[in-house]
């Protein structure tokens, strides 16, 4: 009669985890994040490193040449007003762009602009029809109708106007680091002007203007035999 093996004793050997239901380890993770840090860390510290190196040694350093060509003239038209007024500006632009769900100091950029410009104000004098000027039999007394004055468009001052701080996060540092263009300051130029016309609008600039070109019309058609000048502006 043939012998049975005897049962086994102690616990029997768990089975290995299929490939389907393996997990990655907490350690493979944490290595992966310290291997992504360690190379945003390199990033920074050369470029830190490269910026404080002579412009002759170091190798990513630019070099500006200016190959334009000849200006060509486009066209010529004839100005028909009076600057009579101009206003000098400056204004802080603090522009700050962030993400929604991340901290600032991982992704977001504040600037602080410093915008230098003028705006004139002038008296369009095309504006004036065929009766805006009137004059007495004797040629003793002039009547003019002058139109409102109006304001050009702001003038910002590209060599004063500079930018004076900016904070950026960790990821806008390297993003900045590989980008072509890493200080453009459209968005900043265009702020400026735009803060700048509206101050212009607020200041009295046209109404010093109106008082200016007013007293130059009177002391021109005095100069012109005239004794009696009235200048009246026009409507709104």
């Amino acid at each position: 009669m043939a012998r049975s093996d005897p049962p086994p004793t102690g616990d029997a050997p768990e089975p290995r985890p299929t490939g389907a239901s393996r997990r990655p380890s907490r350690r493979g993770l944490g290595a992966a994040v310290l291997l992504v840090a360690a190379t945003v860390a390199v990033v920074l510290v050369a470029q830190q490193a490269l910026r404080l190196l002579p412009d002759s040694l170091n190798p990513f350093e630019e070099e500006t040449r200016d190959r334009s060509g000849p200006v060509l003239l486009q066209s010529i038209r004839d100005l028909s007003r009076y600057e009579a007024a101009s206003g000098s500006f400056q204004v802080i632009v603090d522009l700050e762009k962030d993400a929604r769900f991340l901290p600032d100091a991982v992704r977001g950029r504040r600037t602080l602009f410093i915008g230098q410009g003028s705006v004139d104000a002038y008296i369009d004098f095309s504006r004036m029809g065929s009766g805006a000027i009137a004059v007495n039999a004797d040629r003793t007394a002039a009547t003019v109708r002058l139109p409102r004055a109006q304001l050009a468009a702001p003038a910002l001052d590209v060599e004063r106007s500079r930018v004076f701080a900016v904070e950026r996060g960790l990821l806008d540092r390297v993003g900045d680091f590989f980008s072509r263009n890493p200080a453009d300051q459209r968005q900043l130029y265009v702020l400026a002007s735009q803060k700048i016309q509206q101050a212009a609008a607020q200041s009295g600039l046209r109404e010093r203007a109106e008082q200016n070109a007013r007293l130059m019309l009177e002391n021109m058609l005095r100069t012109l035999g005239f004794t009696t000048v009235t200048v009246r502006l026009a409507a709104q």
